[in-house]
């Protein structure tokens, strides 16, 4: 059989640079295959991907060597036009790849400029909407759908085509955990009917291996460090090496000092053989000591009895009360359109409540304006472009407290010390453009914390980064919180997060909380887990698999001992 991707010592160099992106790339995909690409921001995976679907070197311009081959022709002489008879691609932020006012529209926006005959138009139209279950939504606009239902639309739209190889960039990096879920199944559902090549990057490894996959492709600086099965990659410690998450349950399993096999078939925890396992397991369990609970501190921020509608008809949040006490680390979850961020918007002030009360300090702040609730309670939103207005960080940090009329001395004085807190002070005279998205991250949580807030609030501040920036966010968060004392709030789909960094969990689903207790409880708790479209840990599985008792312990332990680890790597970097 041919390959219909093949790359042979291939190499590309953007215009700009000096060194190659990708290096001597030797890669055959073949038909009908379901391929998983993976890899650290910068390590090449989404240039690899522009490589097949024509945005390299068509829009991305540089200089290609070697040879590589879609579809069996050479991408070059095909345009870009060309390849896109070969390959669909749905885009990570689903927003930027719609064009029509309906989802109907939207969907047969390709086959219009085939200028290809209505009636043939609708039929496929029809078809394709039904392969992916949103022929109920043919009539309502893109840009009104929730996030899952987005992404069925996009690939509506590519499906429609007819085109041999799918590509998924990034597809579950803004869906709640049960969505995800679902996508990968609809994926996968796509590939056994219509009999597609599926290419998927995707930094979220667990949860993009919940079906099969044929192979999985690790890129790292450049090169393909591997190209193998699910089952022999995650025996290996090459996931580790190039900073990709492996799932929950390896590293569990490895902190027992258990040996994994690829005939252990580890690819999903529901099927991996774990009979020379449990006793180990069993064991560390045993071993493991939980941490002693932390004593709650002083009231800082409660919420009484809020309701609130858009259209004052449909309720988004109902009759929601919670307390947060100072110095917490709290994540708030839910599915797409709970009202997550609805809450937070009421609580800056953005939106005022049809009934309830939201005290900060015991004082009902009904009346305090936008900028009054500002100083006291700072909103990270989750692109930070979307916030940055100057061009030099140190403006940028300052802005705030230039506003309020500050003096100049107190300003510098301010800003100085909150971007040595948040490591920006070497860069303090940078232009903002030169930062990873990384840094820009910690630009706007400086320009929040220079105003001494009280509370943060922080809507999904890890989406869409590799583990590495992931881990390096979220322990700058933790440092804020635990040696400065900051009360942190954040919005998250991310369950690995919530485990590993906070210690309580607000669920949400449907406008109402449903709950409110540690992670682990929340994630071991399968009634909540379906309501709030939320995803079970592996962990859990892993627990019951092995004979344990009490899961959501087991849980608790693997996660102390998680933070132990890290504490003494901090020490050690120190």
């Amino acid at each position: 059989m041919e390959p219909i991707i093949e790359f042979q010592n291939f190499s590309f160099k953007y215009r700009s640079q000096k060194e190659p992106t990708l290096k001597d790339i030797n890669l055959a995909i073949y038909p009908g295959e379901k391929v998983l690409i993976v890899g650290p921001s910068g390590s090449g995976k989404s240039t690899l991907a522009h490589c097949i679907n024509g945005l390299v070197p068509f829009s991305y311009t540089g200089e290609v060597t070697g040879t590589y081959r879609v579809g069996g022709e050479n991408p070059e002489k095909l345009g870009i036009f060309g390849l896109s008879k070969h390959v669909g691609t749905v885009l990570q932020d689903t927003d930027g790849q719609f064009i029509g006012l309906t989802v109907a529209e939207d969907i047969a926006f390709a086959l219009e400029n085939d200028c290809m005959k209505q009636e043939e138009m609708f039929r496929r139209v029809d078809e394709a909407a039904e392969l992916v279950d949103v022929k109920a939504l043919l009539d309502h606009a893109p840009g009104a759908l929730s996030g899952g239902q987005k992404q069925r639309v996009s690939m509506a739209g590519v499906l429609v085509c007819d085109v041999d190889i799918l590509l998924f960039d990034e597809p579950l990096a803004n869906l709640d955990p049960a969505t995800g879920k679902r996508t990968i199944e609809l994926i996968d559902r796509i590939k056994k009917e219509k009999q597609a090549t599926i290419l998927i990057i995707e930094h979220r490894l667990e949860d993009a291996l919940y079906r099969d996959v044929d192979r999985v492709i690790v890129v790292g600086d450049g090169r393909i460090v591997a190209d193998t099965t699910p089952d022999a990659l995650l025996a290996t410690d090459i996931l580790a090496s190039q900073g990709i998450r492996e799932p929950l349950y390896i590293t569990a399993l490895k902190h027992a000092g258990c040996v994994i096999e690829p005939g252990m078939h580890p690819q999903h925890i529901g099927t991996m053989e774990l009979t020379a396992c449990e006793s180990a397991l069993r064991q560390w369990n045993e071993n493991t000591k939980l941490p002693e609970a932390e004593k709650p501190g002083e009231e800082l921020l409660s919420v009484e009895g809020l309701d609130f509608s858009y259209d004052g008809k449909t309720p988004v949040l109902k009759n929601i009360s919670l307390t947060v006490r100072r110095g917490e680390m709290l994540a708030i979850v839910g599915k797409n359109g709970a009202g997550k961020s609805t809450l937070s918007s009421l609580i800056c002030g953005f939106l005022k409540p049809d009934a309830g009360v939201i005290r900060l300090n015991g004082e009902d702040i009904r009346d305090w304006s936008i900028a009054e609730r500002g100083e006291r309670i700072g909103l990270v939103m989750q692109n930070p472009n979307q916030m940055i207005s100057n061009p030099m960080i140190y403006d940028e940090v300052a802005l705030g407290l230039t506003v309020r009329g500050v003096p100049a001395e107190e300003i510098k004085e301010r800003v100085h010390k909150t971007l040595k807190i948040c490591g920006l002070y070497p860069f303090r005279n940078w232009p903002v453009s030169a930062l990873s998205f990384g840094q820009k991250k910690r630009v706007t949580i400086a320009s929040i914390l220079v105003l001494n807030p009280d509370v943060l609030i922080l809507d999904e501040p890890t989406a869409g980064q590799d583990y590495r920036h992931y881990t390096e966010i979220m322990e700058f968060l933790k440092e804020l919180n635990e040696q400065h004392g900051i009360t942190i709030i954040m919005i998250t789909h991310d369950m690995h997060l919530m485990l590993e960094y906070t210690n309580r969990a607000v669920v949400i689903a449907d406008g109402a909380l449903i709950a409110d207790g540690t992670p682990a409880s929340v994630l071991t708790d399968e009634e909540v887990a379906d309501r709030a479209y939320l995803k079970k840990t592996s962990l859990y599985d892993l627990a019951v698999r092995c004979g344990i008792g009490d899961a959501t312990q087991f849980v608790e332990r693997f996660i102390a001992y998680e933070r132990e680890l890290r504490k003494q790597e901090r020490k050690g970097e120190a």
